[in-house]
């Protein structure tokens, strides 16, 4: 729709309960503990009839409240934001779990609610999300989890969805959360002690924007080793637990500083449209301690499965060399100030399907706050796109 008229929709709720045993679970109460897992998501249904539904998830956010699905239901397409069993809580989430999760929504899109088409809109973390179940449903090949717990996707049936939307994107939680690691922690247990040469937010370090080069590459290299150290240490806990047989197979820990990266005061590394000195955190000088974190809170299994930059198995661009029947559109929001600019062209690149699009929208940040010609923009673009492809 071009015209700028709303059209009226509903949000019902929607309750999806399936069976499935674990050794032991992730999630607190009621609904992870009786060998039931629920999910609860919110169906925006507008008057109008629509065979098509577009399926948002995100691994552990709820995305309900959100611009762009309830702009999307403003227009009169139909939609489901669907929360994972890990909702507004990622400390012990399993990605290869998540998969399933939205496996079971669109399956439910299809038998219980009668839709014909499916498709997946992955947003921000979803998106990753999205290409990785995707390449799962058409070519399955994942058996166990990085920390060697057995979870077949191969048997999990997931349903093929008929078209994927790769939006304000990143490559994947494992990659991104390395790429904001903070290189100059020298001890875990105490994020006091730090290597001032590698302090970039510290007045006192002696590189200081605009970076060179080598310093860059220095401080890259540090994050992959930081994020190495905590995965050592992860896999040799776990493979610790294992020999003790006392009844502990699990741990929680912290993960100091996280919005570290020399993207966010230099603007002149990788620049796109994105305001200086900010993220979509706010100050990144805040950010890379507050609670709110990316990765602050773990456990050992999931820090394995969502951020070890070497063992998780969901990477966007593995998953993208993986789909080869699935239309796939791309929106970058060109100033994002979340997903790097490096991030989209590496997926685009890598997706194997012969039918792929790449749309980017001048100046539109990550959350399209305070840009509704922007959002605008981008509902167009999803609204010519799914008629393009024949999905409504």
């Amino acid at each position: 729709m071009t015209n700028d008229t709303k059209i009226a929709w509903q949000r019902r709720p929607i309750v999806i309960r399936f069976a499935e045993t674990a050794k032991f679970t992730e999630t607190y109460g009621f609904a992870g503990s009786q060998g039931m897992v629920t999910l609860e998501g919110q169906h925006f249904l507008p008057e109008s009839p629509s065979e098509t539904v577009f399926i948002f998830m995100h691994p552990a956010s709820t995305l309900q409240l959100l611009p762009m699905p309830q702009a999307l239901a403003d227009t009169g397409l139909h939609v489901i934001c669907a929360g994972s069993r890990y909702p507004k809580n990622d400390s012990a989430l399993i990605m290869e779990k998540v998969a399933v999760d939205l496996g079971q929504y669109v399956r439910h899109a299809r038998e219980d609610l009668g839709y014909a088409k499916v498709v997946l809109v992955g947003w921000s973390g979803g998106g990753s999300l999205s290409l990785f179940y995707q390449s799962q449903a058409e070519s399955p090949s994942i058996t166990h989890t990085p920390a060697g717990d057995e979870y077949d996707l191969t048997k999990a049936d997931l349903p093929i969805a008929d078209g994927v939307i790769f939006i304000a994107a990143h490559l994947s939680r494992s990659e991104t959360l390395t790429e904001w690691l903070d290189p100059s922690v020298i001890d875990e247990l105490n994020p006091d002690q730090r290597d001032r040469e590698l302090d970039i937010y510290h007045p006192e370090c002696p590189h200081q924007p605009p970076f060179t080069r080598d310093f860059v590459d220095e401080f890259r290299t540090a994050q992959v080793a930081r994020n190495r150290r905590i995965t050592k240490w992860v896999e040799d806990l776990l493979e610790t637990f294992r020999h003790r047989h006392d009844g502990e197979v699990e741990r929680a820990f912290v993960v100091h500083r996280t919005m570290c990266d020399v993207r966010w005061i230099d603007s002149g590394i990788d620049p796109n449209g994105r305001k200086p000195n900010w993220t979509f955190l706010g100050d990144p000088r805040v950010a890379n301690a507050a609670p709110s974190g990316l990765g602050r809170y773990s456990s050992l299994r999931s820090w394995l499965s969502q951020w070890s930059y070497d063992k998780s198995q969901v990477k966007g661009v593995d998953s993208a060399r993986r789909i080869h029947k699935t239309p796939v559109l791309q929106i970058e929001n060109q100033a994002d100030d979340a997903v790097p600019s490096t991030h989209n062209p590496l997926i685009h690149s890598a997706l194997a399907t012969a039918d792929k699009e790449f749309v980017s929208i001048d100046g539109a940040t990550h959350y399209y706050a305070g840009q509704p010609e922007h959002l605008k923009q981008c509902i167009e673009t999803v609204a010519d796109w799914s008629r393009r492809k024949g999905l409504l």
